[in-house]
């Protein structure tokens, strides 16, 4: 697979703060790719910076081998996480006025068809569900028929149900041979998405490879979780990370030995839950917090985005 887009040693800085510090990645053509960190992490300003409406302090930014531009920002399509639609207009409506931007627009109703839109042409906009919303707003991204489409956490305030329907649809998208940059805080979304991913922490690539490989580079076996309150007598440093407030994580190379060394020392084991690693628990070995937090002041610049439809 060739590569389309290129990142070279992009910073991005607000004053004293470093949003985004001199990182370099590459996307591969028909790949989806995931950007992913906490709130504060710079995963929003570097998605900012390829779209092109923040300018980088330094740094490279290319599509197809040419530097960003007008004509490269052609090829890409926007899904932004709020976006601000005409008042009193219908779902189709919608779709028309937004056609009508460009020269070269995918067939209205192939688009509706793919993005589940018929059964919902006649209705305001403004009176959708949150999936229905989304859907409409890739929808809206896939009009002129981009090479690559930007999905800024398109999943947030999501059902379980209309985030796991939204994800299939990225799929039908990747399908097509689209390529897809996608920024999530949710390391489910981007386990069964994507096909290459970087992890950010404070403005700062922390770890890039395909989900599989990551984990098994950082684990092996499996891992313990145990009720806090079972190692009450114990100093819990001395068996693993704490998870959340009332469990901790336990490493375990084999779960059946780990199981009986604490049978020996006396922990009870009610409550005991064994589990695979998952890129959460890679999150927090990397950098020691869990990943969604109340961060209190974001580094990111959503409060300044320019909202424009693409």
């Amino acid at each position: 697979m060739s590569i389309v887009i290129e990142v070279n040693n992009l910073t991005k800085q607000y004053d004293q703060l470093m949003a985004v510090d001199g990182i370099s990645f590459t996307v591969k053509e028909g790949t989806c790719f995931g950007l992913l960190g906490p709130n504060g992490a710079g995963k929003t300003t570097t998605i900012e910076m390829m779209e092109g409406l923040v300018k980088a302090s330094s740094g490279e930014i290319s599509f197809f081998g040419e530097p960003l531009n007008k004509e490269t920002l052609s090829f890409i399509g926007i899904q932004f996480q709020h976006t601000a639609l005409q008042d009193f207009l219908t779902v189709e409506e919608t779709i028309d006025m937004f056609s009508a931007f460009y020269r070269d627009v995918t067939d209205k109703g192939e688009l509706m068809a793919m993005c589940d839109l018929h059964p919902i042409a006649n209705q305001d906009h403004k009176k959708l569900s949150g999936g229905q919303k989304q859907r409409l707003l890739l929808a809206l991204a896939l009009i002129n028929k981009p090479k690559i489409i930007f999905l800024d956490e398109p999943t947030t305030g999501l059902d379980p149900h209309a985030r796991r329907n939204f994800w299939d649809l990225i799929n039908k998208v990747k399908k097509q041979g689209k390529t897809i940059v996608l920024t999530t805080h949710y390391m489910d979304e981007a386990e069964y998405l994507c096909d290459d991913i970087v992890i950010m922490d404070k403005g700062k690539i922390i770890a890039h490879d395909t989900p599989s490989n990551l984990l098994a580079n950082e684990f092996e076996g499996a891992i313990i979780r145990l009720p806090i309150e079972n190692l009450k007598d114990y100093n819990v440093e001395e068996f693993g990370e704490r998870f959340a407030e009332h469990y901790v994580d336990i490493e375990a190379k084999d779960v059946e030995k780990a199981i009986a060394e604490l049978l020996q020392k006396g922990i009870a084991l009610n409550g005991l839950q064994v589990k695979s690693a998952n890129l959460d628990d890679l999150f927090v070995k990397l950098t020691g917090h869990a990943l969604i937090e109340d961060s209190g002041v974001s580094m990111e610049s959503e409060n300044n985005k320019t909202e424009v439809a693409q």
